[in-house]
């Protein structure tokens, strides 16, 4: 159980010592792929700019990502309660979120100028479709037996909606969560790297035109380790909240 717990962890130090063991085996050039030690120098060496692009970076994506839990949950809702509602919009949501995200960062430029607003924006628009589908998923596959028996029992349609089909969706809603997280700090990431002055995507840009590999492998380790961070903190709630949804150890 210990070992299960600690599993990421032993396969991410794994990882880092084959990388640093190829790159120092290889000579690789710190240009090209830079190693662990490489790029844990170049963090503590600019610890202070990256800390401030990743603050940028995080504000601004759990904006966008509150955007996407509140306009998530309110489709879910209407499409899974309402047949006609599922069928009118499910495949125009499908055909919505087909569409290149980083398509939309040039117009909402144009709409709202470079900084804050197109990164939040897009970071809503890659991330409430996860959310919306796993709400209406959970309230749509409501049990028919179930739902005939508390109508029997005298339960209206919103009683049956705010007390079993939207608790019976948390396992959903949850699994979600932890998916659109990761997808929102890509869409504020994308955004930054062309619409903004600062953030860790400006800093990639930056980097990368100097040539500083470590530095722009530095800010990506970064973005990873807060969506990890957010993912881990989902699963906790998760567990916590749901536990009755999950089979006991």
């Amino acid at each position: 159980m210990t070992l299960q717990r600690h599993a990421h962890w032993v396969l991410l130090a794994l990882l880092l010592a084959v990388w640093q063991s190829v790159c120092g085996l290889f000579d690789v050039s710190e240009f090209l792929f830079p190693s662990p030690a490489r790029i844990a120098q170049q963090f503590w060496e600019h610890h202070d700019a990256i800390l401030a692009h990743a603050w940028r970076t995080w504000w601004v994506t759990m904006a966008g990502f509150a955007l996407s839990i509140v306009v998530g949950v309110l489709l879910g809702c209407l499409m899974g309660s309402s047949r006609l509602a599922y069928a009118a919009m499910y495949p125009l949501m499908t055909a919505f979120n087909a569409l290149p995200k980083a398509a939309f960062v040039p117009i909402l430029v144009v709409w709202f100028g470079i900084g804050v607003g197109p990164a939040v924006l897009t970071a809503f628009l890659i991330s409430f479709f996860p959310i919306m589908v796993n709400i209406a998923t959970g309230l749509a596959t409501l049990e028919p037996e179930l739902e005939d028996v508390l109508r029997v029992l005298g339960a209206r349609r919103t009683d049956v909606l705010w007390k079993v089909g939207l608790p019976r969706s948390m396992p959903y809603f949850f699994a979600a969560l932890k998916v659109a997280i990761t997808l929102a700090f890509v869409g504020t990431t994308v955004s930054e790297m062309t619409a903004a002055n600062e953030g860790i995507g400006y800093l990639l840009i930056s980097a990368g035109s100097s040539m500083q590999m470590g530095l722009a492998f530095a800010g990506l380790l970064v973005v990873g380790a807060m969506a990890m961070a957010m993912y881990e903190l989902f699963a906790v709630l998760e567990r916590r909240l749901t536990g009755w949804a999950h089979r006991a150890a």
